[in-house]
């Protein structure tokens, strides 16, 4: 029912806009005064509490003002006091009330002064209005108003008119923070606010017009407004640049926090990627680029096939390790020479030399590889602790619902794409919380525990079995591949597109197995989805670890080992090739799967099967394809070091394309779960399976086997470790002085035993975070325990003090039903 509203500046809610209890930093400046007025009143807070429900109740008896219209607005605001103060809407006795005013629960989160305030706020109203509301008692029957005048207006429309002018003027002259706040606290609608903030700006703007204002103080005003305004601008566009902002909240909207983190993951991954291109990118390819060597004239034409092969015409390029020379780069000498790059070791003069700068480029492969894996490590190492510190955070559902419930709502929000977006990512949250709280565990008997174990054990058995098969057929392939490397009677072109057979295998085993593991895992039936989704991670990473080891003792054990046997001239750039070809193939099969595993599937069950019903994503899978790719980039930069520059361009174009199957072909879970953790293992698994087997793999390479001699930065030299040791050398010969740091790398670099004790601290600091954060964990779970404790004391003593009042408030009615009768 539509109600006129006026506009008095009297009235309760209005001063409680401006003297909140909440609002500290407005009230503490007059507590002192409020205080010690306090002080000289003997009177207790609970005392106060019984006082102020005694006042309610006789005004709620005996009040003039509950018969008009505006004593009907001051009523509901009376019940609202009571129902949202629990102390004042029992009848509770004075040690009751006492009890419970001490409370921590009354206090936490606010000052001793607040809450005078608050107390006294309520007490000058009461007052207040007892003094403009005399009580019906002193008013002689003539002048009692009739009821019938119950429900009509007691102001006119000019009277309401002046009210609001006067509201306006107030408003006006408060400053823009209280305005907001009285503005708030108002009993109005929303049209009804507007239009009162409306009228203030514009009175406020022709005031200002009205006024003169001297050119400097404008001046300073429009630059102030200015700067502000530049300030937002770039704040919104700093937060624009955010990288798939948009499209992650979709994904999280739609498919829950399981989905979310593939993404994710991916987008991390990318900046991996990003940073090792940029460090080998300028320090490697640009100076090579710059400073091309001399090739052969016999260098093959580009045919169209090199995509896919990455051989014969990228072969010659600054994209494998055979490019890159094996001298100082110098500039003016190459100029002087008629453009050829000239070795230090043959002809280099020490005068060319110490004009003009240098570029040792076998010294600068070593290092700056090295120098990339030893900050990616940092990096990984810092990610993983992190996100297991914030994984680890106690957060029980229960808590967490009613802060979603009642606190996830972003009231800035006003498009209605980013509205939607928002409802969208709230319910499934909720629905995601709401499938924990409900969660039954379900306790068996004794055959049933034994026929589940029989089943998994079934599962784990086929799924073993099944890699164990792969493997071996992989590592018989690879041999089989490596011999017909050996026959020379093949044309070129065969000879390359037969290069693709043991990567298209991998691939497709990689395709077709977790198919596999997730038909046995339906045969498990787990009842939590997300033990499923880590069952089948761990399975699918079995595959993926033992695939490449057998890949990595095909390419150092069989190609590096023994190059000639296969007639290869550089065996790092074939090592390159490979890589680049598993890393191409693997992207392929990952679009066919999408093509047929997702769409013609949603297609088929649509137009045949006519159901509804579409493919999950299937987050473990794709996740260790992710982990598979980025370790097939760390392993193949060492000698193809524009490799992250392809695994880049891959993640960009996979993150659309799986974005757009997952939005069109894809279904979300039918049983929402809360994936709190999926992070922090996907950050572990890429730290320690895939960069420790990567760097393990590297640092073999550099260490121990010999480079190629006709080809790359190291020829000549036994290992690519020497490249830093003949610098030291060379150093130490042209400065004796600098003999210390000879010294120092032959114990530090060359001494295995320092950097297996330098692994060692690494690896104990990371122990020993753990281990804080596993502390902290069940501190935080003890302190949850404590609070749930506290807060049944106090439904324990709150029942207790009840129920003893009541006994004495049945004792009494007794003794006055005796005295009675007597």
């Amino acid at each position: 029912m539509a109600r006129n509203v006026n506009f008095d500046l009297n009235h309760p809610l209005v001063e409680a806009g401006l003297e909140s209890p909440a609002d500290e930093d407005v009230v503490h400046n007059s507590f002192s005064e409020l205080i010690a007025e306090q002080s000289q009143n003997g009177l207790s807070d609970a005392f106060e509490l019984q006082e102020l429900q005694n006042e309610l109740d006789e005004e709620g008896r005996d009040n003039l003002a509950y018969l008009t219209g505006r004593g009907l607005n001051d009523r509901e605001w009376e019940d609202d006091e009571r129902q949202t103060d629990p102390l004042v809407g029992e009848r509770w006795s004075s040690d009751t009330l006492k009890v419970l005013s001490s409370m921590p629960s009354r206090t936490i989160g606010r000052s001793r002064g607040a809450i005078i305030s608050q107390y006294y706020n309520r007490t000058m109203q009461l007052r207040r209005r007892r003094q403009s509301r005399p009580s019906i008692r002193d008013f002689s029957h003539s002048a009692r108003p009739s009821i019938r005048g119950y429900g009509m207006e007691a102001d006119c429309i000019d009277a309401e008119a002046s009210k609001r002018e006067r509201l306006v003027n107030n408003l006006q002259n408060l400053s823009v923070s209280d305005r907001i706040r009285m503005l708030r606290a108002m009993p109005l609608s929303l049209a009804e606010k507007s239009e009162l903030r409306t009228s203030t700006l514009q009175k406020e703007r022709r005031t200002r017009s009205g006024s003169q204002i001297p050119c400097c103080s404008q001046l300073k005003y429009y630059i102030i407004i200015a700067v502000r305004q530049c300030w937002y601008s770039w704040l919104s566009f700093l937060h624009s640049l955010q990288l798939w902002q948009v499209a992650l909240k979709r994904v999280s909207g739609r498919f829950g926090t399981g989905v979310l983190s593939y993404f994710l993951f991916l987008k991390t991954l990318l900046f991996f990627n990003l940073f090792l291109f940029l460090v080998t990118g300028a320090f490697l390819v640009l100076p090579q680029a710059v400073h091309p060597p001399v090739l052969s004239a016999d260098r093959q034409s580009f045919s169209g096939l090199e995509l896919l092969t990455g051989a014969g015409y990228f072969s010659d390029t600054v994209m494998y390790y055979g490019y890159y020379c094996n001298y100082t780069l110098h500039r003016s000498c190459r100029d002087d020479d008629g453009g050829q790059n000239i070795s230090v070791s043959t002809g280099t003069t020490s005068s060319c030399l110490s004009s003009h700068h240098s570029y040792n480029m076998p010294l600068a492969y070593f290092f700056i590889i090295g120098a990339a894996f030893f900050f990616t490590c940092i990096i990984l190492v810092y990610s993983m602790s992190k996100s297991f510190g914030q994984s680890f955070r106690i957060d029980k559902s229960h808590s967490i619902l009613a802060m979603k419930v009642f606190c996830s709502w972003d009231f800035k929000v006003i498009k209605k794409t980013s509205v939607k977006l928002m409802s969208e990512k709230i319910c499934t949250q909720l629905k995601e919380l709401l499938a924990e709280v409900n969660q039954k565990y379900v306790k068996n008997t004794v055959c049933q525990q034994l026929w589940r174990l029989m089943v998994h054990g079934l599962a784990w058995a086929i799924c073993i079995a099944s890699t164990s098969a792969c493997v071996y057929g992989i590592y018989h392939f690879s041999d089989f591949m490596h011999q017909q490397q050996a026959l020379t009677n093949k044309h070129p072109m065969l000879k390359e597109a037969s290069l693709l057979a043991l990567p298209a295998l991998v691939s497709l085993i990689n395709l077709l197995l977790p198919g596999l593991f997730n038909l046995a895992a339906w045969m498990e039936d787990y009842e939590s989805p997300s033990v499923g989704t880590y069952v089948a991670i761990g399975r699918n990473l079995m595959l993926k670890v033992s695939v490449l080891c057998v890949l990595c003792y095909h390419w150092l054990g069989r190609v590096a080992a023994d190059p000639k046997s296969i007639n290869l001239t550089c065996w790092e750039n074939f090592v390159g090739q490979e890589l680049y070809r598993f890393l191409l193939m693997d992207f392929i099969f990952i679009l066919l799967d999408t093509l047929f595993g997702e769409f013609l599937w949603r297609f088929f069950s649509e137009k045949v099967l006519k159901r509804r019903r579409k493919p999950v994503f299937d987050i473990a899978r794709n996740v260790l394809e992710l982990i598979y790719g980025q370790t097939l980039a760390w392993l193949g930069v060492l000698f193809t070091p524009l490799l992250p520059a392809v695994q880049i361009l891959k993640l960009l174009l996979l993150f659309y394309i799986k974005k757009s199957s997952v939005m069109m072909n894809c279904q979300a879970p039918r049983k929402p779960y809360r994936v709190s953790q999926m992070t922090t293992i996907f950050i572990t698994l890429l730290c320690f399976p895939s960069f420790l087997g990567a760097s393990v793999c590297v640092t073999y390479t550099m260490w121990s086997i010999t480079p190629s001699t006709s080809c790359g930065p190291f020829r000549g030299l036994k290992t690519m470790f020497q490249a830093g040791k003949r610098w030291v050398e060379q150093l130490e010969r042209d400065n004796p002085n600098l003999s210390v740091l000879a010294r120092a790398h032959a114990y530090l670099v060359e001494n295995p035993l320092f950097l297996f004790v330098g692994a060692g601290i690494f690896l104990i600091v990371i122990y020993f975070h753990s281990q804080v954060v596993d502390g902290q964990r069940k501190i935080i779970s003890l302190l949850q325990e404590q609070i749930e404790n506290e807060g049944e004391d106090k439904k324990f003593l709150i029942t207790r003090l009840q129920h003893i009042h009541e006994q004495k408030r049945t004792s009494k009615r007794r003794l006055k039903s005796q005295d009675s009768n007597y």
